[in-house]
């Protein structure tokens, strides 16, 4: 189940978010939108359905890494929860877009730059809850990442991988938020491609292997020091 929750999470995210972009990115972006209505109202109710998926990820782990390290376990529920929350955020701020932009449209020239204002601040919510969302999924990864190399319930390459992936993702939207890296460029995603290939790849082993069952029967965490 919670490698089906590592697909639903990404692909619904990827999805929705890559129809939308060429809206939101073009000039007279308030037209674009009012005019793809069902096309947003789709987009979005699939980034809504990454946002459950990638909360319930850590929830549905908690189970079992509790018993390897709980504090690293529960801390991983929040952040991912979190997570959600702010990407649940950037949903309801882009169907506050559409309304506005159906408004604009409607208005015709009436008001353009109220409107314009509006839309700018709309999208910057948006910018802002999906960068935050960003920290909070890397944030939480990062703990079960660590959890899962101690107790070796995946293989150790696996999890190493996924921990350096979830740092340099992490690492992208620090230097977004301080202007140093533009989101959406080639280096920008560069830096997510990692933990993008990493969590497919986990999502099949858990899947097709599942935890290391020499592990999961042990009385007591198998952690070297």
């Amino acid at each position: 189940m919670a490698g089906v929750l590592f697909i639903i999470a990404t692909v619904t995210n990827m999805l929705g978010n890559l129809s939308i972009q060429p809206l939101l990115d073009a000039t007279d972006y308030l037209i674009q939108i009012s005019a793809n209505e069902n096309l947003m109202i789709t987009a979005l109710l699939l980034v809504l359905i990454s946002a459950f998926a990638s909360a319930s990820i850590a929830i549905w782990l908690y189970p079992i890494l509790k018993k390897h390290h709980e504090a690293l376990a529960l801390g991983s529920v929040g952040f991912r929860v979190m997570e959600g929350m702010l990407y649940i955020i950037g949903v309801v701020a882009l169907l506050s877009l559409l309304t506005l932009s159906q408004e604009y449209v409607m208005a015709g020239a009436s008001n353009a730059s109220l409107y314009q204002i509006s839309g700018s601040l709309l999208l910057a919510v948006k910018t802002w809850a999906g960068q935050l969302g960003v920290i909070a999924f890397t944030t939480g990864a990062m703990m079960y990442y660590i959890v899962f190399y101690k107790s070796k319930l995946v293989p150790r390459w696996l999890s190493g991988w996924g921990f350096l992936g979830a740092a340099l993702s992490l690492a992208s939207a620090v230097l977004a938020i301080f202007g140093l890296l533009i989101p959406l460029s080639p280096v920008f995603i560069v830096f997510n491609l990692i933990i993008l290939v990493q969590e497919m790849v986990l999502a099949g082993w858990l899947i097709v292997k599942g935890y290391n069952p020499s592990v999961i029967a042990s009385k007591s965490p198998q952690v070297d020091s």
